[in-house]
């Protein structure tokens, strides 16, 4: 079944920098929360992406991720896949390897779309 994710360009992450508490969030702000989010609604994409916010500026490859996450390469391509779609990271192919990071500023524009407004 093909992924209902669409790719999200990092200028979009523009949209969600408001919190949402200040106010009506606006169309394109919480369709780009929503596809973040139903991204991370998932435990094994949640440990990847934190595996990857914790790689070094290289990257995170693919390779070594199987086995902390405990499944097949197939599988684990897949929710990369899905966390790429949703922009979470960025992939960069480098020969038969796939490298992620995380997507600039997406982990702080996730965050200030939670913040409590102030004031």
């Amino acid at each position: 079944m093909p992924s209902t994710l669409s790719v999200i360009e990092p200028s979009a992450l523009a949209a969600c920098c408001s919190p949402v508490t200040e106010g009506i969030v606006g169309d394109e702000a919480a369709t780009t929360l929503a596809r973040m989010f139903k991204a991370l609604g998932d435990p094994t994409r949640v440990k990847l992406l934190s595996m990857i916010a914790a790689a070094s500026d290289n990257g995170a490859c693919a390779c070594d991720m199987t086995e902390p996450v405990g499944l097949s390469q197939p599988t684990v391509s897949h929710h990369l896949k899905l966390l790429v779609d949703a922009g979470l990271v960025t992939r960069e192919q480098r020969g038969k390897w796939a490298y992620y990071r995380v997507a600039p500023d997406v982990l702080g524009s996730l965050a200030a779309a939670l913040r409590p407004a102030t004031g």
